[in-house]
């Protein structure tokens, strides 16, 4: 098969595309009537909705594993992917980074501006986990595009605990190694429907000289709601047209992920588009799955801010309020030439999805071995295509973003087999969201956890070998944010089980019941005591129970009892700012008390946030060994597990001074309105062992919790 010579499915797979033909009637209206009139639907393009929307509802008794994998097969152009990663060389390369790849090599995004002043500057909306950008790169690169590139990227922080896990994306391979160039705003968050990012952004580019190129690839998860998703991302959308028409300069390109153009909130977008840039095309590039809704919008040679200030104005006053409780423009302003051209662009892609989705019902009921002759021969294809047309080239790994990646991230490699791992149904999840707390519990929800005793999987990896290396404290610093109020992410822990707890806790309050038979006191204590010799201290930070427990068995050992911070069990967990103040003061004291070789024994709540795992890091580079011991009978109260640190050798004068420094008596005692959310950058605490180390200290907290929880719960079922 040569160029030129390919089967019409597949012509037909790449060409998906549909350019807007403006006339001299589209302007925009009066800023004052910008955001002032009610939402007034057009019912054919509604028409075409419920023509959608019913074809989608033949889909409802399908489980979802099942049909996903037959979309898979049948989708044609799914080999392209792994071809590509392994002919090119591609850095990052998924679904994203080839759809990217057919918009650059269709589209002139680079202006020629760009190329004359041998600058390129662009920024990416929704960017994680970064294949736009490595697409970008892999271009930039192999067509030889000799300019200097400068980009800044824009993501839910996947490191803010605030940040709910489960709208995030996981993957931070690329973000972990790139982190000076993204930015997440004032508060960290990375939250771009928010007014201060909109701004902080503006004066992050503010010594950027132009910026060429701005893409979008946000979405949400509305597998709850999906015959709806188009008003449901709406806000979004705007925000991101916001953020782009702000920030983009005279001549610049725009790149937006969208998904049915139906409702009269998409129409006022694609019209502003239309406004603002001299071309505007539709693309559903042929790696995009063909039976889902996304599109992408691409914006060429923008008029500039300056052009439309008053309107960015009034529609940057309502950043922050229900953006869709009024139309953006009235309908009155929309010609009747811009709609007939819209409406041929939405018909177009209507088409296209509902003949994909009806064939692949056809194949999922019946496919003949014909059929999957034919796919395979199309699936080739396919790639051939792909490899011709959008000009494929090597790339050598010098060239990569990450050449070699400096640090880990927080995809551990020890958890990916039980991460994001579900084996029932779409129907089943949504079954078991409505259900009530108590009918969870009386249906079974706890019972893994009441047969688990937590004691299986925390005997291997709870021993962590200290490091003497590697202490880079000049780039401590303090990053503040405003205060967390509950934790629903961390990059130290298994969201699920983070998320379980949570529910638990506000299901049920925070008190918890002993379990004597999961206390490992006795193992705790001799544990300890195998490891210090005669003569060496044990400063034992607030386990009163356990200072006796040890004085009794060992009386020669010299110890030193210390107060410690008590909170109790919540969804903030350790996030609590009076708790981490507190917990880091008393450490910093213990550490100027303890001698070398000395044995340091910390209760703690756990080691969710970027905070607390800043002081176990600190740990870490302080003793020879650092372990950890959950459950155990003899903490304090408003504990969860103790630290075991030995062989105590203490941290150069220089570090524990800059340490010192960075925590003055106004962070330590705070103002209530900003929090430390980190001190050790995020960077040095992505490390393999250590990282694994405080993974399995908080799945054992957690499970533990859950545990004692179920406990008492299934005590009220059955007393």
């Amino acid at each position: 098969m040569s160029g030129g010579d390919f089967p019409p499915e597949i012509e037909s797979l790449f060409q998906k595309r549909y350019s807007y033909t403006k006339d001299p009637t589209w302007h925009l209206p009066d800023p004052s009537e910008v955001l002032t009139s009610e939402h007034q639907e057009f019912p054919h393009l509604l028409t075409l909705k419920e023509s959608l929307n019913k074809v989608k509802n033949l889909l409802s008794d399908k489980k979802l594993d099942e049909w996903h994998q037959h979309t898979s097969y049948t989708n044609k152009a799914g080999r392209v992917v792994p071809e590509v990663r392994k002919q090119a060389n591609a850095e990052l390369c998924t679904q994203a980074w080839c759809k990217f790849h057919e918009i650059v090599a269709t589209y002139q995004l680079i202006p020629n501006s760009a190329l004359w002043d041998s600058e390129l500057n662009s920024v990416h909306l929704c960017e994680a986990p970064g294949a736009f950008i490595a697409s970008l790169n892999h271009y930039v690169k192999t067509q030889e595009l000799h300019c200097d590139w400068t980009w800044v990227a824009n993501t839910l922080n996947p490191y803010h605990e605030a940040n709910n896990g489960m709208v995030m994306i996981a993957d931070d391979r690329l973000i972990a190694n790139t982190l000076p160039w993204w930015y997440f705003g004032p508060d960290n968050t990375g939250d771009i429907m928010t007014l201060k990012y909109l701004n902080g952004l503006q004066q992050f580019l503010g010594n950027v000289s132009a910026v060429h190129l701005v893409t979008a690839d946000g979405s949400f998860d509305c597998q709850g709601n999906p015959g709806e998703q188009e008003p449901l991302v709406y806000p979004l959308h705007y925000c991101e047209v916001v953020t782009c028409l702000s920030t983009l300069s005279p001549g610049g390109s725009f790149v937006l992920k969208m998904f049915t153009l139906f409702q009269h909130s998409s129409v006022n977008l694609m019209y502003l588009l239309n406004c603002c840039f001299q071309e505007v095309h539709v693309i559903k590039p042929g790696t995009s799955k063909a039976g889902n809704s996304e599109v992408y919008v691409v914006g060429l040679g923008y008029v500039g801010r300056a052009v439309i200030q008053e309107l960015l104005n009034k529609m940057t006053a309502h950043y922050e309020q229900e953006v869709s409780g009024k139309a953006l423009f009235p309908h009155k302003s929309l010609p009747e030439s811009f709609l007939e051209c819209h409406w041929k662009c939405c018909s177009f892609f209507h088409q296209h999805q509902t003949q994909t989705i009806l064939e692949n019902l056809h194949l999922f009921s019946y496919m003949e071995e014909k059929d999957q002759t034919h796919l395979d021969y199309l699936r080739e294809a396919a790639v051939l295509y792909y490899l011709q047309t959008f000009q494929i080239n090597f790339i050598p790994r010098k060239h990569w973003l990450v050449r070699k990646p400096r640090v880990g991230c927080s995809l551990n490699a020890r958890w990916l087999g039980t991460r994001n791992r579900r084996s029932d149904t779409y129907n089943e999840r949504k079954r078991l969201e409505a259900l009530s707390w108590d009918e969870k519990v009386e249906r079974g929800y706890f019972a893994s956890w009441l047969e688990d005793h937590i004691q299986a999987g925390t005997k291997n990896g709870c021993l962590l070998e200290g490091s003497r290396s590697g202490l880079r404290y000049q780039d401590w610093y303090l990053l503040q944010g405003p205060p967390l109020t509950r934790i629903q992410s961390s990059s130290f822990c298994d969201g699920e089980l983070l998320n379980t707890l949570n529910e638990t806790i506000e299901s049920c309050g925070g008190s918890l019941p002993e379990c004597p038979s999961c206390a490992v006191s006795d193992c705790l204590v001799s544990e300890l005591l195998q490891r210090v010799g005669n003569g060496h201290h044990i400063l034992v930070i607030g386990a009163f129970p356990l200072f006796e427990a040890v004085k009794q068995r060992y009386a020669e050992v010299i110890f030193v009892e210390s107060s410690a911070p008590q909170q109790p069990i919540s969804v903030l967990h350790d996030g609590d700012p009076l708790y981490q103040r507190q917990l880091l003061s008393t450490v910093l004291r213990a550490l100027e008390q303890l001698p070398s070789h000395g044995t340091l024994v910390l209760p703690v709540l756990s080691s969710l946030t970027r905070f607390m795992a800043g002081l176990v890091y600190i740990l870490y580079h302080c003793f020879q060994v650092i372990g950890f011991s959950c459950p155990t009978g003899y903490l304090t109260p408003g504990s969860n597990a103790v630290l075991l640190c030995w062989g105590y050798h203490p941290l150069p004068m220089e570090a524990y001074q800059h340490l010192q420094d960075l925590f003055t008596d106004t962070a330590l005692t705070g103002s209530g309105v900003q929090q430390v959310l980190e001190f050790v950058p995020i960077e040095d605490l992505l490390i393999g062992p250590f990282l694994e180390f405080l993974w399995d200290l908080n799945a054992a907290i957690i499970r533990h919790n859950l545990h004692l929880i179920g406990q008492r719960e299934q005590k009220k079922e059955f007393p």
